[in-house]
């Protein structure tokens, strides 16, 4: 007696068919194309904050050193013979650099009576020059002073001065006024990181230097 066969059906079997592949390919590439654009924003803005965060710092810095060293500004003149039309203080302002004496404050280990210059180099580096101070009758050695890199990467430097004799008050670039010294100095700042706000710093006469100051004048603080 014969078997009977059995006959097996053939199933189809499920799978993905080239245009499927292709489509979940590039949603695979959208999707990493948005995740790398999402991670370089993030750097770009955590890089922006940053530079952010130092450009405050450093005008923070600068403003505060500023203002203790502009703050106080001797009156003191020079017992030297002075061209007919020069003033006979010691100070100079230009319009990018600046020149007086005033007291170096004792917190940055340095205290006392100075000769300071004020400018910006070759290199974009703003620079405090100080020379001690050794009398009214010696002029400031600068090729022997010290210096300091106050901030790095300046590209415009600018200083005005207020004359407040007059009503109202008037800034100028160049101090020309024998007779007196400026009220207040104004330093205009531009960095490769951006402009900075402008800082206005009184200019306080030492008690001691006043010529209108009774009894002698020495130097230190």
């Amino acid at each position: 007696m014969r078997k009977p066969c059995h006959v097996t059906a053939a199933r189809g079997i499920g799978g993905f068919t080239l245009v499927e592949l292709l489509i979940v390919l590039v949603m695979m590439s959208l999707l990493a194309l948005a995740m790398g654009s999402a991670l370089r924003t993030a750097s770009q803005t955590e890089a922006r904050v940053d530079a952010s965060l130092q450009r405050m710092d450093d005008l923070r810095v600068v403003n505060g050193f500023l203002r203790s060293v502009l703050g106080n500004v001797s009156a003191q003149k020079s017992t030297l013979p002075v061209e007919l039309g020069a003033s006979p203080f010691f100070f100079v302002g230009a319009s990018d650099s600046m020149a007086w004496v005033g007291v170096m404050p004792a917190r940055y280990g340095v205290g006392g009576r100075y000769h300071f210059r004020l400018g910006v180099a070759q290199g974009g580096g703003l620079l405090l020059h100080y020379v001690p101070w050794a009398g009214a009758s010696s002029p400031p050695d600068w090729a022997s002073a010290q210096s300091v890199e106050l901030l790095s990467g300046v590209t415009e430097f600018a200083l005005q001065y207020q004359d407040a004799t007059g009503e109202p008050p008037v800034w100028t670039s160049q101090w020309a006024i024998i007779d007196n010294l400026p009220n207040r100095v104004m330093l205009s700042v531009q960095t490769t990181s951006g402009a900075w706000p402008d800082i206005v710093v009184p200019l306080r006469v030492l008690p001691a230097s006043d010529p209108r100051s009774n009894g002698p004048v020495f130097g230190g603080t």
